[in-house]
């Protein structure tokens, strides 16, 4: 969320940032806040010299009262009563008028980084960088959900029974393959100092409002009914949440954290042949890691995030490339992102398995995370978060590159102390 003072004082510049982002039908939300704030603010004076004039008035009563004229006094109680009535009517109008404010603010684009190619969606994503080089064997590679169903490794259709499409059952080596990518995901990262946590599953509106948009909300998120809970699409939700409302020494960031949860998902609107399988499913498990630290160094710690995902695929012998997310295919809260794909022998091409993401102030803004400078004052801390590894995604990606012709699994190096040090899955 934009502090309101930036765009009370830059109204073009948030409205150049809402063009690059081709939303030009919020255009109009700018005008329209700088309205209601300049109503907020003129309500709060008006309630402020209410109240420092009543106070006024209430020494003067007593000062009467004192000298013993007390019918003096009795009508400046009668007007204090009066401007009591008045006061509480500014300071629900002045309620009223700060929740539209607010409303509307959340729906503003958070303002992108310089660096953000401009373009209107995914397709003008700007590819920056490989590792890895890509191979198409010499034998054809099946479906993901084939070369599973040939190893034992998955049931969908029982799914389907008990869940419902988007569910599956992972069975046998596939299932402990799953295991072993998230403990091996986990430890990756604490070797790379940060703090490894099991967050709570569930998580309370305002942590929801405060970590994403209502449009990802909608489209995202399962609520649980009777409930004021949520469950949560990524662990991000639930580890930035774990500081909302709090104030932080500067010398105590950054924090840095990964995290494992389940996740649940609506996937509105998926469909195609490669959202079948387990590509698009409503529950997965992933790892994740997520950052708060000062804004200086966010950027910094944005270039760190991506490279750990990069480097993770890498150490299991999967190609991958990064690709920097245009305007138009960031999401409302972020200013930066750039996606981590892998590279897919069947497809011939690249697919995503992790997204990187820098925040800004935006979620610290809405959670209301700060920090205390050396000087004393008080500032907004940044928030970063990024994809360690998704196995439903990842394993895709591991077995079409570790396929052999026979249709066994090579297992990487690295990999096998977390399977029971087997070298092949057949």
């Amino acid at each position: 969320m934009i502090d309101i003072k930036f765009l009370r004082e830059n109204p073009d510049a948030v409205k150049e940032n809402i063009k690059k982002k081709f939303q030009d039908k919020k255009l109009e939300l700018v005008d329209k806040v700088i309205e209601l704030d300049a109503q907020s603010r003129a309500v709060k004076q008006q309630a402020d010299e209410l109240r420092s004039n009543r106070n006024k008035i209430s020494k003067q009563i007593g000062a009467l009262m004192a000298q013993g004229k007390k019918e003096e006094g009795m009508a400046l109680k009668d007007e204090v009563t009066r401007q009591a009535e008045q006061l509480a009517q500014l300071e629900a109008q002045e309620q009223e008028l700060s929740a539209q404010v607010t409303e509307i603010m959340m729906q503003i684009p958070q303002i992108i980084d310089p660096s953000v190619p401009i373009g209107k969606d995914d397709s003008e994503n700007v590819e920056i960088e490989r590792f890895g080089e890509p191979v198409v064997p010499d034998f054809e590679v099946p479906y993901h959900t084939d070369i599973m169903e040939k190893l034992n490794g998955i049931d969908l259709d029982s799914a389907r029974k008990v869940a419902g499409n988007g569910f599956y059952y992972l069975m046998g080596d596939i299932a402990r393959l799953h295991s072993a990518v998230i403990s091996y995901a986990r430890d990756f990262m604490i070797d790379r100092g940060f703090t490894y946590c099991v967050p709570p599953f569930m998580i309370r509106s305002n942590v929801v409002t405060g970590v994403m948009s209502f449009a990802e909300m909608d489209s995202m998120m399962y609520k649980i009914e009777g409930e004021d809970l949520y469950l949560i699409g990524t662990s991000e939700h639930s580890m930035i949440g774990k500081f909302i409302d709090t104030i932080h020494k500067e010398a105590d960031l950054p924090y840095t954290l990964t995290s494992y949860s389940p996740c649940f998902r609506k996937e509105k609107g998926a469909h195609g042949i490669e959202e079948r399988g387990v590509y698009r499913i409503h529950q997965f498990e992933k790892q994740e890691m997520i950052v708060v630290c000062k804004p200086e160094e966010s950027k910094m710690w944005f270039d760190k995030l991506w490279q750990n995902t990069v480097d993770l695929f890498r150490s299991l012998d999967i190609p991958v490339r990064t690709l920097e997310c245009c305007s138009g295919d960031l999401a409302d809260l972020k200013c930066r992102s750039l996606d981590v794909e892998a590279w897919s022998p069947r497809q011939k091409k690249y697919f995503e398995v992790g997204s990187c993401s820098n925040l800004g102030d935006a979620q610290a803004r809405r959670l209301k995370i700060r920090v205390t400078g050396e000087d004393g004052k008080k500032y907004f801390a940044h928030t970063l978060n990024n994809t360690v590894v998704a196995p439903p995604r990842m394993l895709i990606a591991f077995l079409e590159n570790n396929l052999n012709e026979d249709g066994s699994i090579r297992i990487p190096e690295a990999l096998r102390p977390y399977m029971g040090n087997k070298e092949v899955i057949g």
